[in-house]
């Protein structure tokens, strides 16, 4: 069934599944039987910790997450973790960063208050730079997976050479594709993207990392710390993280394309952003700046070639029901965000109106 509500395409905090909103509007005041709102409840109490354990359990079960590899629900989103992953992870000394759009670069100004930080290689915000140029002594090597401003993606994850650990930063396409975790050390990234509501970061860390913070390291932040507690060595973001643990239980019963959970969820992000992409490509009115090779599917920047029409095309996508395609206000234009919850229908009815929008304007 098609929703009758407009399609949002923000970049975050972004859409959710319809059918999870309207489970939580339908437990908001009683959670179970409990008597009780999720907000409400004591985060130690069997209620929560049923809900918690559930999301965990669902969350490995749905990205395959090895059992040497502890997931952790934080706080502070991925910013935060800019500057918590250095403290957990650096020992104060080298790390290597590869810079491939606004947020990576981010990361990396970050963690040189707390290490050595040296650019391994850095693209031009359309493309993945292919030199790198590593220290085989780095305590780990730092990559944005998917850069949400700029709309480049790696699709496949690099293998780090020497064992030194791979970083990602994996906010914008968390659960939206699998990870090769063979490749990688750590991953993290916000919630708000694929997840649930803003407040909610989670943190995947293999084992062997932890027990290394800086003595400057905020116990609160201290991985270690964080994963002896089970994620409740302080109060956790409970409203978000029992709203995460119903999209995972809607990612594990989704259908599509005769595939189920994450296979289905991947084949229609690829469905989507291909038939955005196909529709750029083919006009001259609109155009994407990224190379094919890293197009983001979560992402998709795009300008119009007058851009005098700016204003006019946002305005009557609005009337449209197409909410939220001004781009960041750092590179301008357009930007569709088509996460997990974005429907193909939604990207269907983008697609219609920009050439609508072309016809009448170009």
């Amino acid at each position: 069934m098609i929703s009758s509500r407009p399609f949002n395409f923000s970049a975050g905090p972004a859409t959710l599944p319809e059918p999870v909103l309207h489970r939580v509007a339908s437990e908001m005041l009683d959670w179970h039987g409990s008597g009780m709102s999720v907000m409400e409840m004591s985060h130690r109490g069997k209620e929560f910790c049923a809900i918690l354990e559930a999301a965990l359990a669902d969350l490995r079960e749905l990205l395959a997450v090895p059992a040497n590899f502890r997931i952790l629900f934080m706080q502070g989103g991925g910013l935060g973790e800019n500057a918590i992953v250095p403290l957990n992870l650096s020992r104060g000394g080298k790390v290597d960063a590869i810079v491939t759009g606004s947020w990576s670069r981010k990361s990396a100004a970050e963690a040189r208050r707390y290490a050595d930080v040296h650019i391994a290689a850095e693209g031009n915000g359309r493309n993945i730079p292919k030199d790198w140029q590593l220290r085989d002594d780095a305590a780990y090597v730092h990559v944005c997976t998917n850069e949400t401003i700029d709309g480049v993606e790696f699709h496949d994850l690099p293998r780090i050479a020497n064992g030194v650990p791979l970083v990602i930063d994996c906010s914008s396409h968390m659960l939206s594709r699998p990870i090769v975790w063979d490749h990688v050390g750590l991953a993290f990234g916000g919630a708000q993207k694929n997840i649930g509501p803003a407040g909610v970061t989670l943190v995947f860390v293999r084992e062997d990392l932890l027990g290394h913070a800086l003595d400057i390291c905020p116990t609160a932040f201290n991985y270690e710390t964080v994963a002896a507690n089970n994620s409740m060595y302080n109060t956790p973001p409970t409203f978000g993280i029992y709203v995460a643990g119903l999209v995972f239980q809607w990612v594990k019963g989704l259908q599509y394309a005769g595939k189920r959970g994450l296979a289905a969820i991947e084949q229609r992000n690829i469905d989507k952003a291909a038939l955005l992409y196909s529709a750029l490509d083919a006009s001259g009115f609109y155009e994407n700046r990224v190379e094919p090779s890293c197009r983001s599917r979560m992402n998709v920047p795009f300008f119009l070639k007058d851009e005098k029409l700016n204003d006019s095309f946002l305005a009557e996508a609005k009337s449209a029901g197409l909410l939220q395609l001004k781009g960041h206000k750092s590179v301008g234009g357009m930007r569709a965000s088509i996460y997990n919850a974005m429907p193909l229908e939604g990207v269907q009815a983008l697609v219609s109106f920009m050439k609508d929008f072309e016809a009448r304007h170009g």
